[in-house]
């Protein structure tokens, strides 16, 4: 390759709608160096995708995106019309982002030539054992993989259980877009007092366990007739939680908005950002709320603590202890001046450790590196 052409990567995504793995997509490229990199995005076009976010969006931002029919859920026919793709466009790199996205990234990529590079997002375990079986395959499929780059040290952990040679693994910390987010202080919020507000973003499947969010909701509420709860996105566990959220005292101030295509419109009225989840990365919500400067409280999990330092740059609870929880959320709801300090640190926090153009800059570094090294040999 000439040292003057632009390195050529295809994003990969068998995307479903617009959570953290899209809209990391969207900020790596949108911060990326265009004299050095061009990227291109190639999706899955599948019944239940047929108008994605992530498709408008990318479009929008002025790159070329492809679309590969699936008849089903797991069409290996698709792998020859991304190889091809990929002659095509001359493409140099496919970037892959999701279990799906992996198998089938890395047979296209053996049978065109081409390099590749998988980013993991987050494993969970579902109770339908088919997923769980793909998303075996797609984590066992890191090893045919050029480079794997997690996006933190758990799941650096995560991938090397699959025994990836530790030469291919390479942790680039999880970053988030700062170009179109307004840092305010809590305090400056007028409706603070009125109306507050505890906000969610997020998909509405297991691991993200909202039932406890409703539940401490619950206790506070009653005690505070004007605070209510927002939560934002769709997912298998939606209706479950809505079945919870219906048996509340307070059921009357929770409100689900299902997806919305520009979140951070929400977030700006949020004056408290909450996650239960069990198992996350480093969450982009968390990273977003955080440069907004609306104060978080959340579990203290792994991924979640490389995040917030509780105390400074949020509010931490062990894992399942809704009472200390509770204490969390009171603390910034009605103390201002902590609110607005556990604001800053936090804002400070993620423009000097999690900026999407740190994290695009070490992708570049990643992507000449991978230029330079002979491919993963062929499975046998």
């Amino acid at each position: 390759m000439s040292e003057n052409r632009k390195i050529r990567v295809l994003h990969f995504i068998c995307s479903t709608g617009f959570y953290g793995a899209e809209k990391w997509i969207l900020a790596l490229v949108n911060n990326q160096d265009n004299d050095a990199v061009h990227s291109e995005l190639v999706v899955t076009k599948e019944a239940e995708n047929q108008d994605l976010a992530l498709v408008r969006e990318y479009r929008a931002m002025g790159h070329p995106v492809h679309e590969i029919p699936m008849s089903f859920k797991f069409d290996v026919r698709a792998v020859n019309a991304l190889a091809e793709l990929m002659r095509e466009r001359e493409i140099d790199i496919i970037h892959t982002h999701g279990y799906k996205s992996d198998i089938l990234g890395v047979m296209a990529a053996r049978k065109a030539g081409v390099k590749c590079i998988a980013t993991p997002h987050g494993f969970e375990k579902l109770d339908d054992w088919k997923l769980n079986l793909f998303i075996g395959l797609g984590c066992r499929s890191f090893r045919y993989f050029d480079y794997v780059a997690p996006l933190s040290s758990e799941l650096c952990d995560d991938v090397r259980r699959y025994n990836v040679d530790e030469s291919r693994i390479v942790y680039i910390r999880n970053g988030v877009d700062l170009k179109n987010i307004d840092f305010r202080l809590p305090s400056s919020n007028p409706e603070r007092k009125r109306k507050p507000t505890v906000g969610f973003i997020g998909q509405l499947i297991g691991r993200k366990n909202v039932v406890d969010i409703l539940d401490v909701f619950d206790g506070i509420a009653t005690d505070h007739p004007e605070l209510r709860l927002v939560l934002l996105g769709d997912g298998d566990a939606r209706a479950g939680y809505e079945e919870h959220a219906g048996q509340c005292r307070n059921a009357d101030r929770i409100e689900f908005l299902g997806f919305v295509d520009r979140p951070l419109e929400y977030l700006s009225t949020f004056d408290l950002f909450v996650m239960t989840s069990t198992l996350e990365g480093i969450p982009r919500c968390l990273m977003e709320s955080m440069a907004a400067g609306v104060p978080v409280a959340a579990y203290n999990i792994p991924g979640v603590d490389q995040l917030i330092e509780s105390g400074k740059s949020g509010m931490l609870a062990p894992l399942g202890d809704k009472e200390k929880l509770t204490e969390c959320w009171n603390q910034l709801l009605w103390d201002d001046e902590l609110a607005d300090r556990i604001a800053t640190g936090a804002a400070d926090t993620v423009n000097e450790k999690f900026s999407a153009k740190r994290m695009a800059d070490e992708y570049l570094a990643l992507y000449q590196q991978t230029m330079s090294v002979p491919p993963v040999a062929k499975a046998a």
